[in-house]
């Protein structure tokens, strides 16, 4: 990687706020693709840990938490210290993304993150009742703030693999469909286009459909949460209600479904855990297989992208959630929680890239319902590739940590954007800068439904008539 493009360069502050497993792996990619002055360039964190690898690149160290009482005092000065536009990159758990995204515009500030944050103690008030823990109510509040953010400084929110690259993928996936089913049309320019493409494709949903097969060379302790990625974020978002994008071709609600009352309603929550409710998904590397049905924003800003309307009614939106198959690790993680009833394991570990032995990461999109029945469009990146690629990340970060560096060129090219989603920026420019870092990318047709080989060995009440509905999905 010698010959590295630069992609853009930049003069501001940088500030980056967290530095755990993600922040360590966005660092090199960033210093690769883009000319910076590292004097200005800021990484804070409340964990020093990590530090010697910002002091190795000449980077200044801000050993502090960012909270909700004195996140203004020490971000503002760094922001404004000039010359130029400085760049927030929230890589952190426990800071608020609007708050932030916020300052980042009264500043007049890029800011980019890879998911909706909030203040420590959302996730866990248990005064709080399930739909007001959903990442639909924290979404919806974001929506707000975008709705005023016209013409401010660009804040691209969510903006990892998924949330983030899925939703390219889900472009690139609907143009190949199209194509492959004789079926002629322009790429669309307009939020509308798109969902009018998807609808005329027949399309009924989306799973973000993943599997990691990443194996460590020691077994797994007991009372140890492990995983590829932030632990702190995979049981947060395992822990609040399971949610999902809600289709018009769906029939009825599943027994544990509930309705949002305002807002876009374009997603509905269960009253389960996401670590507990389990779908039926499919991936090529594999093929079927459970995943869990874990929030994410992508499977409500998808579900709500490619929404077509007519006149104030709903005519047509796609079913999208999450189909998440963690490592083995991870799964008997999560499996000792739910035995302990979600009380936190004592200790917590990810895995690095020296630690894993073989495996990697197959994260793409499944689009079902059309005339070629599914389409998987996705990355499969092995752990092998990834080490030869950049330093200190395994597959699944790769695939995070490129699309952050996708986001932060698409900022700096768009600078007076307001608040962005994923859903809305140029999928080929993103690609175009993250695809170097995402191992074999491909599409593959697959005649499996939901409906394959069931009902052998014990009888179940199915939907035979659409394999699709998610009453079919939903183990």
């Amino acid at each position: 990687m010698a010959a590295a493009p630069i992609h853009a360069t930049f003069n501001g502050p940088i500030i980056m706020i967290g530095f755990g497993s993600i922040g360590r792996g966005t660092l090199p990619l960033m210093l690769r693709h883009m000319k910076l002055d590292r004097k200005k360039f800021f990484v804070i964190d409340p964990d020093h840990s990590n530090r010697a690898v910002v002091d190795k690149e000449g980077l200044q160290f801000i050993h502090k938490a960012i909270t909700k009482e004195n996140y203004a005092k020490v971000l503002k000065p760094l922001l404004t210290q000039g010359p130029g536009q400085a760049l927030i990159v929230n890589l952190s758990v426990d800071v608020s993304s609007v708050d932030i995204m916020k300052l980042s515009m009264a500043t007049g500030s890029l800011y980019i993150d890879t998911v909706i944050e909030p203040w420590p103690g959302f996730y866990y008030n248990t005064k709080k009742d399930p739909a007001a823990r959903s990442n639909y109510i924290m979404r919806e509040e974001l929506m707000k703030l975008k709705a005023k953010s016209g013409g401010a400084s660009t804040a691209v929110s969510c903006c990892g693999a998924n949330p983030g690259m899925v939703s390219w993928f889900v472009k690139q996936a609907l143009l190949d469909i199209a194509r492959d089913t004789g079926k002629k049309v322009t790429e669309p320019k307009t939020r509308e286009g798109w969902g009018k493409l998807m609808k005329s494709l027949g399309v009924k949903g989306i799973h973000i459909a993943e599997r990691d097969t990443q194996r460590s060379k020691n077994p797994k302790p007991r009372d140890v949460f492990v995983n590829t990625w932030s632990v702190e974020g995979f049981i947060s978002e395992g822990l609040q209600p399971a949610e999902l994008g809600w289709g018009t071709h769906e029939k009825k609600l599943p027994a544990t479904g509930r309705r949002h009352t305002s807002g876009s309603k374009a997603a509905i929550y269960l009253m389960t855990p996401g670590a507990g409710t389990k779908v039926r998904s499919w991936v090529p590397g594999v093929g079927a297989q459970h995943g869990f049905l874990v929030t994410h924003n992508e499977a409500i800003s998808i579900a709500d992208y490619f929404t077509v309307k007519a006149g104030s009614k709903v005519a047509f939106r796609p079913t999208c959630h999450y189909a998440y198959h963690p490592s083995n690790d991870a799964v008997l993680s999560f499996h000792e929680m739910a035995g302990r009833q979600w009380q936190r394991l004592a200790d917590t570990h990810i895995l690095t890239e020296d630690e894993i032995v073989d495996g990697g990461d197959e994260l793409g999109v499944l689009l079902y319902g059309h005339k070629k029945n599914a389409y998987w469009y996705g990355s499969n990146l092995q752990i092998e590739e990834a080490r030869k690629l950049a330093p200190y990340q395994n597959a699944t970060g790769l695939q995070v940590t490129s699309s952050v560096l996708a986001g932060i060129i698409w900022a700096i090219e768009n600078p007076k954007a307001g608040i962005v989603e994923t859903d809305e920026m140029d999928f080929r420019r993103c690609l175009e800068v993250q695809r170097p870092y995402l191992g074999k990318v491909s599409g593959t047709y697959t005649d499996w439904t939901p409906l394959k080989d069931r009902g052998q060995l014990f009888p179940e009440v199915l939907d035979k008539k659409d394999p699709w509905q998610f009453t079919n999905v939903l183990v």
